[in-house]
């Protein structure tokens, strides 16, 4: 087995296969003048393949495919693909008539030349159910909880409802308390934002979600929860887009982090060993298939 990763995904490729103890390949990597792109892997002779590629941007979805196409014409038998973050998730349903469910049509070409697919903090459970082969959904609760523990964090929350599971699952592996935030309009012109059960004043608090994109919610929340006392914000998350403004909205927290399944100075989290046990596990399944 060797672990080979997209131009992606290089770092948190080379971890999990320092973490495998197995042989990490690079490959070359180049875009012509009309934006096509063409890859080429080194010598290859293993019989499995552990292909780690995050599928944003647009280019790296393509990327991926000539990747497992490489492999396959390479006379690999067994790649399982592994999606650190997986683009165009969120639209897992249709909204108007007329729509493309966008996380659909992701997993049955990722599918295509896979022989398992291996993700971590999905928009959804249900984008399982469309690939046809084994599949594991990982979480990256405890190394952000690691994360929290060194800031003394005495309490998580979720910017919504819609995150309180992943908020309580958190703040068990950390130890602390956990709770969502809730608005409250309290008139034509004014809404208050506030954990839906505790108190803030004086509580060093971890903001969680799965994605932080603009910043905006962690913006708001922050102001909110600074005006009802919190000694100290945090915001941390799984995927770290980090567009827009994003930046200066994340100013208003007094530290953020994001793991490494899609790469940035602020990748402070490593998911490494997640996939890394989740890739064992993996292979001893399809090998014995």
């Amino acid at each position: 087995m060797k672990v080979v990763a997209g131009s992606a995904s290089p770092k948190l490729g080379r971890r999990v296969a320092e973490i495998l103890g197995v042989d990490f390949v690079e490959p070359e990597f180049t875009t012509f003048p009309d934006g096509e792109l063409r890859v080429q892997i080194p010598e290859f002779r293993d019989e499995l393949a552990v292909l780690i590629q995050t599928t944003y941007p647009n280019n790296k979805i393509i990327e991926l495919f000539l990747l497992q196409d490489a492999l396959r014409e390479m006379g690999v038998k067994k790649i399982i693909t592994v999606v650190p973050y997986f683009g165009y998730s969120r639209q897992d349903k249709i909204f108007n008539p007329g729509e493309a469910i966008s996380a659909r049509a992701m997993a049955k070409h990722i599918e295509l030349e896979s022989d398992a697919f291996i993700g971590i903090d999905l928009h959804a459970d249900s984008i399982l159910s469309w690939f046809s082969i084994p599949t594991m959904h990982k979480h990256a609760t405890k190394p952000i909880a690691e994360w929290l523990k060194e800031r003394k964090v005495d309490m998580v929350i979720s910017p919504d409802k819609g995150g309180f599971k992943r908020a309580k699952y958190v703040a068990e592996a950390t130890g602390v308390e956990f709770d969502y935030l809730e608005k409250t309009r309290l008139s034509g012109t004014e809404v208050v934002i506030k954990p839906k059960n505790l108190d803030a004043n004086g509580r060093r608090i971890a903001i969680v979600d799965d994605i932080i994109s603009t910043g905006g919610t962690i913006a708001r929340a922050s102001e909110q929860l600074r005006e009802q006392g919190a000694e100290k914000i945090y915001a941390v998350c799984t995927h770290g887009l980090f567009i827009g403004n994003a930046m200066e909205n994340m100013k208003k927290v007094d530290e953020f982090a994001a793991t490494d399944t899609i790469e940035s100075e602020n990748s402070k989290i490593s998911v490494a060993w997640v996939f890394a046990k989740a890739i064992e596990e993996m292979k001893t399944k399809i090998l014995k298939s």
